[in-house]
């Protein structure tokens, strides 16, 4: 009888790298786990992560990996007004978001209507639109009860 082999996230993640045509490497692959534990993040809050377990690695390293992630379809970028632009894992759909103007929280919102654009512009001017990009801005129940932390 064959030995089962367990399937682990970096295994999961390098199958997923190759498949979009990049090649393997440590700072992919940290990124990417990364990005999955954090849900939404930026760059520099990547590396923080990443240069934990990864010393040598450099910021620039981290946008490198981003823009060729971004570039291939594994990540989303997000840019909230007034905020550093946000890498998200969630791609292929038409999802928006919810942001804290409080603490800066986000939290993804299933389309407004169900299926992309969601949103038909007055006037197209010959466009063909294929997605639409929604952020709602409000305060999230922690602060709107006064708990969130300050620490961000």
């Amino acid at each position: 009888m064959a030995a089962s082999t367990e399937i682990t996230p970096e295994h999961s993640f390098a199958s997923v790298i190759r498949a979009a045509g990049l090649k393997v490497t440590a700072p992919r692959l940290a990124v990417l786990t990364s990005l999955g534990d954090s849900g939404h993040a930026t760059a520099e809050q990547l590396f923080e992560t990443v240069s934990a377990g990864l010393p040598g690695t450099s910021l620039q390293a981290v946008y490198g990996v981003l823009g060729a992630f971004t570039t291939a379809g594994l990540v989303r970028r997000i840019e909230p007004a007034g905020s550093a632009a946000l890498f998200e894992r969630r791609v292929g759909d038409n999802h928006h978001h919810l942001i804290c103007t409080g603490c800066r929280s986000v939290t993804d919102v299933e389309c407004v209507v169900g299926e992309a654009p969601c949103l038909t512009p007055s006037d197209s001017a010959g466009f063909i639109v294929q997605t639409a990009e929604v952020t709602f801005w409000g305060l999230c129940p922690n602060c709107q009860s006064g708990t969130a932390s300050t620490d961000l």
